[in-house]
């Protein structure tokens, strides 16, 4: 089950609202990747694509958190019936689907951790996981950055970021360029979005 658009916009509002900062405006470039991704993909529906970027950080509402914000959306979502949705909270921090590359505190509970654990063993990562682990890697809160450099700063700030989940992101581009027969850049319009868009002007400080 979905919510629709216009929910999922209440929800992250409301979101915000709780826990203000930049997850928020991160999200909504999130979602404005994967809608246009996806609209170059005839296997996607991009009303889907967006409102799963849209929420993929609403656990985020809970307070500020690494990885407790994964399973607090988790939860989340499926409270609200939102099971699809609760999959992409669970899926997109971890496109190797483990926690041994995940950049960040592990600030859950045991429980919480042996959930996401538990169920990255046996969830199925469909086109709709790797779209939003790719768009998340895309995504700052002003805009569309350049992968390299938006996996760097993580480096840089966190001082690490391993081999395998930066490879991992570069395979995804790779994956939906040639899926889309298109520069994942041209799609999602970079350049034009980020100067263009006054919304969003927080600097970007997420995972």
């Amino acid at each position: 089950m979905l919510p629709t658009r216009e929910k999922a916009e209440e929800l992250l509002i409301e979101a915000e609202k709780c826990n203000p900062g930049a997850w928020g405006n991160h999200s909504r470039v999130v979602a404005y990747c994967a809608e246009k991704i996806a609209q170059e993909c005839s296997d996607l529906d991009s009303d889907k694509a967006y409102i799963f970027g849209l929420l993929h950080d609403i656990g985020r509402r809970f307070g500020v958190s690494h990885l407790k914000h994964v399973s607090d959306g988790y939860s989340y979502m499926l409270s609200l019936g939102y099971d699809e949705v609760a999959k992409i909270c669970l899926t997109h921090s971890f496109n190797s689907q483990t926690t041994d590359v995940y950049v960040g505190s592990f600030d859950t509970t045991e429980e919480e951790l042996k959930m996401i654990q538990d169920t990255l063993k046996i969830v199925v990562m469909d086109e709709y996981d790797k779209l939003i682990q790719l768009c998340d890697s895309l995504a700052g809160s002003d805009g569309v950055l350049d992968i390299e450099e938006r996996m760097g700063d993580v480096k840089n700030r966190y001082g690490f970021y391993p081999q395998e989940k930066w490879d991992n992101n570069l395979k995804l581009k790779k994956y939906f360029e040639e899926k889309m027969e298109k520069n994942i850049y041209n799609v999602v319009e970079k350049d034009t979005f980020k100067r263009g868009c006054e919304i969003f002007s927080v600097n970007s400080d997420l995972l």
